[in-house]
This record gives structure tokens, sequence and C-alpha cells, in this order.
């Protein structure tokens, strides 16, 4: 699978466009126009978020596929000023939000608390996103959850394990049979 197909593909799943994905699918080039330099700290949030969007169930989660540096790797040298702006900005306000809820830091909130107030910032994301204008920025919760989604099933964990993979390409098959509770297919 090329990487236009992967973006192709993780885009379809998100139902739209990914932010930075044009740059990506050009081939990203570092931007010396880097806005925010992402800390060990905020690398190890990224993951935490991540894992709460995409948690492990029966197949790893997120944090398991350890997603963080792709994400920074994509802010840095795929994303406009602006988006890394909003990104940056994102990161804060999910540590004010915990603050705020539970009088802790993101990185010290339990599972469930965790689910329950990105919860409660999808929801709030998901009415900016269905009442935004078109040259409005987006949400930073839809961008985190794109990054994760991007990142998860372009890693070897989320394409081998999340997916049905088959390594070695056989016949196409245009019908295929549909088992209820199969995967998806990633196709190379």
């Amino acid at each position: 699978m090329t990487r236009r197909e992967a973006i192709s593909r993780v885009s379809l799943l998100l139902g739209g466009v990914i932010i930075g994905a044009d740059a990506f699918l050009t081939g990203c080039k570092p931007s010396s126009k880097t806005i925010f330099e992402f800390t060990d700290k905020d690398i190890a949030l990224l993951n935490e978020i991540a894992d709460t969007i995409l948690p492990a169930t029966s197949t790893p989660g997120a944090k398991d596929a350890n997603v963080a540096p792709f994400m920074v790797t994509m802010v840095k040298d795929c994303y406009k000023e602006k988006d890394q702006e909003i990104l940056a900005a994102g990161l804060a306000k999910i540590q004010e939000a915990a603050d705020n809820k539970y009088n802790k830091d993101f990185m010290q909130l339990s599972a469930e608390q965790r689910t329950v107030l990105l919860t409660e910032i999808d929801v709030e994301q998901q009415k900016y996103t269905n009442n935004k204008k078109e040259d409005d920025a987006p949400h930073y919760f839809r961008m985190y959850k794109e990054l994760t989604l991007l990142a998860y099933f372009t890693s070897e964990k989320g394409a081998s394990q999340a997916l049905s993979y088959i390594a070695v390409p056989g016949k196409f098959e245009a019908i295929t049979e549909y088992k209820k509770g199969q995967r998806a297919w990633a196709l190379n």
C-alpha cells in the first residue's frame, strides 16, 4: 500500500478531508516555520489523548502503537502555522478542562475521567463543526481525532492487528463474503 492510498483510506474512514493531508500526499518537507516545539510531556499527553480516543480492546490501542511521534512529525512537517497554533492551544485547553472539571492534570485522571472529559469536548467539537463557516478554523479536537486515526491505521500495529491484512497479494476478488464482526481489510 502506498502512502497516498493509506491517507485516502483513512480519509474515507473519517468521512472527509484530513487537515494537512495535501502536504502529506505530495511529500512533506520540514518547514522552517515550526510554531510549537513539542516537549516529552506533550508527546506523552498526545499518546494518552490518542489512547482515550482509540483504546486497546481485542486489538492494540493508539498508545500501544505509539502514535504520538508520528503525530508530532505530521504537525511539524505538514501543518500550516495556523493549524499548528490551533493544536498547541488545544493541548492547553484539554489541560485546562481537566483542571476545571477534576482539579487534576489530564495525565492524573483515571481512564473513565479522561473518557468523560474528551467526550464532552467531542460534543463541543461536533456542535462547532456543524455550525462553522467555510473559512472558520477547524476545531482542535477534530484535528486530534484525525491525527490519531491517521497515525494508528498507518502504523504497523494498526494496519496488521486492527485491520485484516494479507501481506502477499492474491487474486483480485471484487465480491467477497462478509461475516458479522469481521475487521475491515488493509489493502496493499
